[in-house]
């Protein structure tokens, strides 16, 4: 079977981004009439063909199907970056092939990491949509301080995940992420901790606001593995009984 690339450009233009182009052009050595799919990131697919110009890469689109997510609900991970960043690119990697809407890196009190290259994991965000044929781009953020965090996504389903039993950061136990998701198709957001967790002050500030305290099961994970985790269970719980990929 031919295989068809994917690439990605804005909505609304009709020209490969540099990267892409030069992807299209110089490695795979598409030329004039050479077919391909075009994803905007927005949940547009279109069929096109190459049209080049020079080192520039031009699609002229013949057919444009509207994609539609395979979850319900807007699905936003909150992570802080891990020390080795090679971890969260990782993560970003993977996530974004499993599926969800939005990444916000976090700034807490245990973080060993506050600075990232937004460029470089945006760069890595559109390569998982293109590799797992996906046509929504996750948004991404950050860092950002959790007290700024904590302000926002008032009407989702909100949880905490961490590692303290104290009565006091736990009122409701710590039920398992899937549990304790309640309508499927609400939008839901899980924050996941650096290493060393959160702070037990942060926890209560989460809780404060509305935050649920949640597992994420019996093992120990590192910030990475949970926050995947946290993804696949939201995907999961919010999934649709239909793909369009």
């Amino acid at each position: 079977m031919k295989e068809v690339h994917y690439f990605y450009a804005p909505h609304g233009s009709n020209e490969l981004p540099e990267d892409e182009a030069k992807h299209a052009l110089r490695v795979l050595r598409l030329t004039d009439g050479s077919e391909m799919v075009v994803v905007d990131g927005e949940g547009l697919l279109h069929h096109a063909v190459v049209v080049t110009q020079g080192k520039k890469c031009f699609f002229e689109i013949r057919e444009t199907l509207p994609q539609q997510p395979t979850w319900h609900g807007h699905l936003h991970l909150a992570v802080a970056p891990t020390k080795n960043i090679d971890r969260t690119e990782w993560l970003v990697e993977k996530a974004t092939e499993i599926g969800f809407d939005s990444l916000t890196l976090l700034d807490c009190d245990f973080s060993e990491r506050h600075h990232v290259n937004i460029e470089r994991l945006g760069r890595i965000l559109i390569s998982a949509m293109k590799q797992s044929h996906k046509a929504f781009l996750p948004r991404l953020e950050g860092p950002v301080k959790l007290k700024d965090f904590l302000q926002r996504h008032m009407t989702a389903e909100r949880f905490i995940a961490h590692c303290y039993n104290e009565p006091e950061l736990t009122p409701e136990g710590r039920p398992f992420l899937f549990d304790a998701l309640k309508d499927p198709q609400a939008d839901a957001v899980v924050m996941i901790g650096p290493e060393g967790d959160f702070s037990a002050n942060e926890v209560r500030q989460a809780l404060q606001v509305g935050y649920r305290s949640v597992s994420l099961g019996e093992s120990r994970l590192r910030t990475e593995t949970a926050a995947l985790a946290a993804v696949h269970i939201m995907n999961i719980h919010h999934r649709t009984t239909t793909c369009n990929f």
